[in-house]
């Protein structure tokens, strides 16, 4: 006899708990359980999942949690503390002024980058402030200059652009300039225009532009001749080109307009390169022609520095499959390959699962004017999340904690206990009771007896037996039994054909072909392949049939039952009787909620402490009553009056019956591609 009485998981929690902590809680909670770690330190129903995650990833990390484990923190916040022990920088006193979330992580990298952000931080700045002085710093500019609350953040940026191009800020740094007025005046700097013109306060950003936009037309167009001589006497003696430095400064363009003796030579060029303090790159052979061949009119890339290179991205290496296919392979005529699909991958104890690694440092680049460009560090991956798996303690490697199945679901690791069978399975065997899922490698024949919590896997073929699954069950070969095989999965159900079975599942039944079966189901009954066929029996599906053939030219009796039919209404007392019971549960906590309004203790604190908790509870139960009014709609709007309930894309022969939400039509002759559907209360049939 095969047994496993693991007990489950949530089983240490009690039910006032499970009142207490919504979903998402209770699973930082386990992980944490899982990980080895004192949960007692976030198991707070005050603390959202994610403060708790915080929490649980300093425990880990073995921060003094202490600093930050508080429900009155966001948990950016609580992140921000928590990276900020790895460097060893202490934020308290940035708290203490009022600085939260992003306004921490400016700070924090600034403090662990060595800048001196405490000579110019105000407690009346804000994120995107801070990061301008942060940059700043870090580009080892002259933050004094606009390091000040006066400025807005738009301000700061357009003075910090332009002392990074060495540009004469102090024409524009004057804080009654709006940063559209700042703007304009820094783009006429840096193509060399006489900005003094229209650098005034009295214009508006607007104005500035299209004064800036005609010096520079006035600046590249051709000059009036005089009249007499057809000659511009001035301009024999004129030099005059201009020098653009691109945003991030590692490439600086030249351009000459044209206009009739107009004579730059390059030791023009060459001096203005070192006024404007250009000094790496410089591309000597472009700067000779641009003024041997005459390249007027043209921007010419005449000094280059280089640019920073980001680092690498964290990464996972998995030493597993996670793309193992979902859905079977398709037939030469359509129907499904069930016999050859891989279901699932399986690891052992201590099996490595994936190694974690880290982002890598970018290489540091270097503008036109000398000055070092630093290079961002990758971005780091958050952990792996799921259940199953430890990391070792080199922080980086994913360990299986048990020999069983691993499957990749919604970006979640699972990993849950496998039974493998390596015989067939009889009354002889004796039953087998499973915590996880069973993997049989052979036949489930007479009097065989399989009980899983998770799913149940049959190599070949199952006769007369009953199975049990609270997920899915799949029977590679199929089931061929005289009524007496039983099979019931809270998921899907699907197998290459099922004989003579009786199916009850909470997902969808599928299969190539199914014969005399009686199927119920909450989910669809799925026939594949241009040899699909569903005869005789009866299949109840709550959402609908799709299959090739329903019935056969002998007439045999076949029951299609869909939409609201006696599942569906039993659904929905199942879903009435827990709407009650919430609604019990809630009542008695607001009962409980009024009696201690009366009776608050003394003490403050100890009674906001226990209006939070019996707050929270609240809060849960009302998300609890809004996901189950949240199905029951779903529901009802899968089986709604238009439904399209059942495709035949082949042959439906007469002697079929077809109910759709409990109004019934006879088909009287055999059709061909036919989709039967409700309308004003009446089964029609729609070509297609």
């Amino acid at each position: 006899m095969y047994t496993n009485s693991t007990p489950s998981k949530n089983s240490n929690f009690s039910m006032v708990e499970d009142l207490e902590y919504m979903k998402e809680q209770h699973q930082e909670i386990l992980l944490g359980k899982e990980e080895g770690l004192d949960v007692s330190l976030y198991s707070n129903p005050e603390l959202n999942w994610l403060q708790m995650e915080q929490i649980r990833m300093g425990i880990k990390d073995k921060v003094d949690v202490s600093t930050y484990a508080d429900p009155s923190y966001s948990y950016e916040t609580m992140k921000q503390i928590r990276l900020s022990h790895y460097s060893s920088n202490d934020l308290t006193k940035y708290l203490e002024r009022g600085f939260v979330d992003d306004e921490l992580e400016q700070i924090r990298l600034a403090l662990e980058d060595g800048l001196p952000i405490d000579t110019w931080l105000t407690d009346d700045m804000y994120v995107q402030q801070i990061y301008e002085i942060r940059i700043g710093l870090y580009e080892e500019l002259d933050v004094s200059i606009y390091a000040n609350s006066q400025y807005n953040w738009m301000q700061m940026k357009e003075i910090r652009l332009g002392l990074e191009k060495k540009l004469k800020v102090s024409l524009y740094t004057n804080p009654l300039f709006s940063h559209w007025q700042m703007k304009e005046i820094r783009l006429g700097l840096e193509a060399g225009l006489d900005v003094t013109s229209y650098a005034k306060l009295l214009y508006s950003g607007t104005d500035m532009k299209k004064k800036r936009e005609k010096l520079l037309k006035d600046k590249t167009k051709k000059p009036e001749y005089d009249d007499k001589l057809g000659i511009d006497i001035k301009s024999l003696t004129k030099k005059e080109f201009s020098i653009f430095v691109e945003d991030d400064g590692t490439k600086a363009f030249g351009f000459i307009p044209w206009f009739p003796g107009n004579m730059v030579k390059e030791e023009d060029i060459y001096g203005a390169l070192e006024e404007r303090g250009i000094v790496v790159g410089i591309k000597d052979e472009a700067i000779t022609e641009m003024i041997k061949k005459r390249r007027m009119n043209e921007k010419v890339l005449i000094a280059e520095g280089t640019p920073a290179e980001t680092g690498k991205n964290g990464w996972f290496e998995f030493f597993v499959r996670l793309d193992l296919p979902r859905i079977p392979a398709p037939l030469p005529d359509g129907g499904v390959d069930y016999v050859n699909i891989e279901a699932f991958e399986m690891v052992e104890e201590g099996e490595k699962i994936a190694v974690y690694h880290p982002a890598q440092k970018g290489k540091d680049g270097q503008n036109v004017f000398g000055e070092v460009l630093h290079a961002n560090k990758g971005l780091e991956k958050k952990p792996l999340k799921g259940v199953g798996f430890t990391i070792a303690p080199d922080g980086v490697t994913y360990v299986s904690k048990l020999n069983g199945k691993l499957e990749y679901v919604n970006g979640r690791i699972i990993i849950s206990n496998m039974v493998i069978v390596r015989e067939d399975v009889t009354a002889v065997t004796g039953k087998l009771e499973v915590d996880g899922s069973v993997y049989v490698i052979g036949s489930v024949y007479s009097g065989g007896y399989i009980q899983a919590t998770g799913d149940i896997i049959v190599e070949y073929n199952v006769e007369t037996a009953r199975l049990i699954a609270g997920g899915n069950v799949m029977i590679k070969r199929g089931s061929c039994s005289k009524h007496d095989c039983f099979i019931e999965a809270g998921g899907e159900v699907s197998g290459s054909f099922f004989e003579s079975a009786n199916i009850d599942a909470g997902g969808n039944v599928k299969a190539n072909y199914i014969m005399n079966s009686d199927i119920n189901t909450m989910g669809k009954a799925i026939i594949s392949g241009s040899k699909g066929m569903l005869l005789g029996g009866k299949v109840c599906a709550v959402r609908g049939v799709d299959t090739y053939n329903l019935g056969n030219s002998s007439h045999i009796k076949t029951y299609l039952e869909v939409g609201r039919n006696e599942l569906y209404d039993k659904q929905q007392i199942r879903f009435a009787q827990k709407r009650e019971q919430i609604l019990d549960e809630l009542s008695i906590l607001e009962e409980k909620w009024n009696k201690i309004l009366q009776a608050l203790p003394p003490d403050k604190e100890q009674a906001v402490e226990i209006i939070k908790k019996l707050n929270a509870t609240i809060v849960a139960k009302d998300h609890e009553l809004a996901d189950l009014d949240a199905e029951v709609s779903k529901l009802a709007n899968l089986t709604d009056q238009d439904m399209k309930a059942i495709y035949v894309r082949g042959n439906a022969y007469e002697g079929s019956m077809i109910e759709i939400n409990k109004f019934k039509y006879m088909l009287p002759s055999q059709v061909s591609r036919i989709i039967f559907k409700l309308r004003n209360n009446n089964v029609v049939m729609v070509k297609f």
